[in-house]
């Protein structure tokens, strides 16, 4: 068996292992919770992106992928990472454009994946994929992409859901922050 035939096999088990976990797991915890509840943990997920910081390692290391593909990949993910980041705080303060945010990250994501990995596979990489790289490509990317489709079912499936319902933001309901902001 070649590299690329191994590494699509190991990504195709994680997704298959990672949609099993979701449909079973994660769907009916995600269902007890507010909408704002449910999308933080999978907001998280995304919070990690910075991983892609080690393609510069794995280019000095022999990783035979270009400057400007790296670099995509690199500033795509981290643009990712603080989109995420921006949106749980903001869910978590129940701010009014949290939503728009994570609409935002959904749309960086698909717009980095489909532009990113098609130049990766045009650099012939993944054939060449060991040690960080290969665990960044089977384990964490399938992960980001099952917690991006969970995140679309959660923002469509209950798209007339204020973000402040549920038992959290009635503990929050009439607090004011300290900038003297009231959480609806």
């Amino acid at each position: 068996m070649n590299t690329i035939t191994a590494i699509g096999l190991a990504q195709l088990s994680s997704l298959i292992v990672l949609v099993l976990c979701a449909l079973w797991y994660v769907v009916p915890w995600l269902k007890a919770r507010s909408l704002a509840d449910a999308l933080v943990p999978l907001l998280w997920v995304h919070a990690f992106r910075s991983v892609a910081l080690q393609l510069y390692s794995a280019q000095q290391t022999g990783f035979p992928i270009s400057d400007a593909v790296r670099d995509h990949n690199v500033f795509g993910d981290l643009a990712g990472m603080v989109i995420a980041l921006l949106a749980i705080a903001a869910l978590r303060y129940r701010v009014r454009y949290a939503l728009a945010l994570v609409w935002l990250l959904v749309a960086e994501t698909v717009v980095e994946v489909a532009t990113g990995m098609p130049a990766a596979a045009r650099d012939h990489a993944l054939g060449f994929a060991s040690g960080a790289t290969w665990l960044v490509l089977v384990y964490y990317v399938p992960l980001v992409l099952v917690s991006l489709v969970l995140i679309v079912w959660q923002l469509v499936s209950r798209r007339s859901e204020p973000i402040a319902t549920g038992p959290r933001a009635a503990g929050h309901a009439g607090k004011t922050l300290p900038q003297g902001k009231q959480i609806a």
